[in-house]
């Protein structure tokens, strides 16, 4: 098996959880795609048994790969989820790492979603900024192509009380409109200019490409898979999570079915 995967490198299966989709697709150690994006609903409701049964669906449908890279829309620490706001409560204190450990059989890196959007579409260079306009706002900050983790700028208070999420995320876009919403994300770049000094922003996410508005020079549009491209490269660049007890090495449950068929 070493052998094998020296030949043809590593291959990322990229997992973007969503609070619409759940999506899957796997990823060369260049940042290629070698299979289809595929999909599956979130389902409602969106607890931790749930969406790893969606995720089960996507892998007995990918061929074979080396490891896992997984997209949270949430706070993540060493692969822990400690919150999730657009998915359910019972989402904090679970070890999402080790779960998905379990369920492949592969080593796992786990981030939120807006930071692996952000590694597939960073250059490197100074101060970048993905931002994510989805069923929420999501957001990342690069220095260097170093990621800082976990700012959630989304639902900071941007206005009065209403956060940057209040204003931009998929239930704004429907009671607003296109137009106005478009002005509402303008004036979030601007925001986001003013307080970080980007010298980019990506912008990424579903709705990104509902935008109606002249954007600054150096705000960027980049595609939704990008999400999951960035896999690969996230999977290189974090750090491991610390050992965890009972880590699974045996083949994962999915393929011993197909095995046994």
């Amino acid at each position: 098996m070493a052998r094998r995967a020296r030949a043809r490198g590593l291959l990322t299966l990229c997992v973007d959880i969503g609070g619409s989709g759940v999506k899957a697709m796997r990823v060369s150690t260049r940042g290629t795609p070698v299979s289809e994006r595929v999909r599956v609903p979130t389902p409602r409701p969106a607890t931790p048994a749930a969406v790893l049964g969606a995720l089960r669906t996507l892998i007995a449908a990918e061929g074979p790969f080396d490891r896992v890279a997984v997209g949270f829309p949430g706070v993540v620490e060493g692969g822990v989820v400690r919150s999730a706001p657009n998915l359910h409560p019972s989402w904090a204190g679970v070890d999402l790492g080790a779960r998905v450990e379990r369920l492949t059989g592969r080593p796992v890196r786990v981030l939120n979603d807006a930071g692996m959007q952000g590694f597939g579409a960073v250059e490197g260079r100074g101060v970048e900024a993905c931002v994510t306009l989805g069923t929420g706002m999501g957001f990342s900050l690069f220095v260097d192509g170093a990621y800082v983790p976990n700012i959630e700028l989304g639902h900071h208070p941007l206005r009065g009380r209403r956060t940057y999420e209040q204003l931009v995320g998929a239930a704004a876009l429907e009671q607003i409109g296109r137009k106005k919403w478009s002005r509402r994300v303008a004036d979030v770049l601007d925001q986001v200019q003013a307080t970080f000094n980007p010298r980019a922003i990506w912008v990424g996410g579903g709705n990104a490409k509902k935008l109606g508005v002249a954007l600054p020079r150096n705000v960027h549009v980049v595609a939704n898979v990008a999400g999951l491209l960035g896999g690969a490269r996230a999977w290189d660049r974090l750090p491991a999570p610390a050992p965890r007890r009972g880590a699974a090495r045996r083949r994962p449950e999915t393929r011993r079915r197909r095995a046994a068929r």
